[in-house]
């Protein structure tokens, strides 16, 4: 977990770089959002690209909390869609997301390097959970390593559609069905118990 300081240049700094993206943000500006001044933000992160990177870090470790049990290989698929449904209720970290991915794609750095190493850990980590869970080849009859480079492009896709219309609330359904095929090649797994309700949304900063 982030320190109070950490998580409150980090909040302020979710919105800029939405607002911003990498190239339009400053230091400065993540200050003054915060309240803090530029030496502030410095003493935590002493560049603009080690906050962009501690910012995406932080997006997954979120995520992570909000991904439920990992003890029923089963809901696997119902894990990530709890993750997602957390994620909506923050669409600014996923706004961050797609801009570095965005610059990554036109070779800027640092967004490109990070991009890139990022995506191996996350094929890496994935795979090799995928193997432990299920061996080899999942149930769906996919390979392990298959399986985990079409999931991260599922979901990247996903994200780009759900903020393009953020009026489409099946995006948790649509996760949760469609890694249920790919995974576990069923239609679907069971809902989750009703009256769950939607995670409350990073509070804003001052500025």
């Amino acid at each position: 977990m982030v320190s109070a300081g950490h998580e409150q240049i980090l909040r302020a700094a979710v919105e800029v770089f939405a607002e911003r993206g990498y190239r339009g943000t400053s230091l400065d500006a993540v200050a003054e959002r915060a309240g803090l001044t530029r030496q502030g933000v410095l003493h935590y992160y002493p560049s603009r690209k080690r906050l962009l990177f501690a910012l995406l870090h932080y997006r997954e470790e979120l995520n992570r909390q909000h991904m439920g049990s990992e003890g029923d290989a089963p809901d696997m698929p119902r894990r990530f869609a709890q993750a997602i449904e957390f994620d909506q209720g923050i669409p600014s970290l996923a706004q961050v997301h797609s801009v570095v991915m965005a610059e990554a794609a036109t070779g800027q750095e640092p967004a490109a390097a990070f991009a890139r190493e990022r995506s191996r850990e996350l094929q890496d980590m994935l795979t090799s959970e995928l193997t432990a869970r299920y061996g080899e080849r999942l149930p769906s009859g996919l390979t392990a390593q298959t399986a985990a480079t079409a999931l991260l492009a599922l979901m990247e896709g996903l994200q780009q559609h759900w903020l393009v219309d953020s009026d489409d609330e099946r995006y948790p359904e649509v996760v949760r069905d469609s890694l249920a095929v790919l995974l576990l090649g069923t239609q679907s797994v069971p809902s989750a118990p009703s009256g769950t309700s939607r995670p409350s949304p990073v509070p804003a900063t001052n500025g």
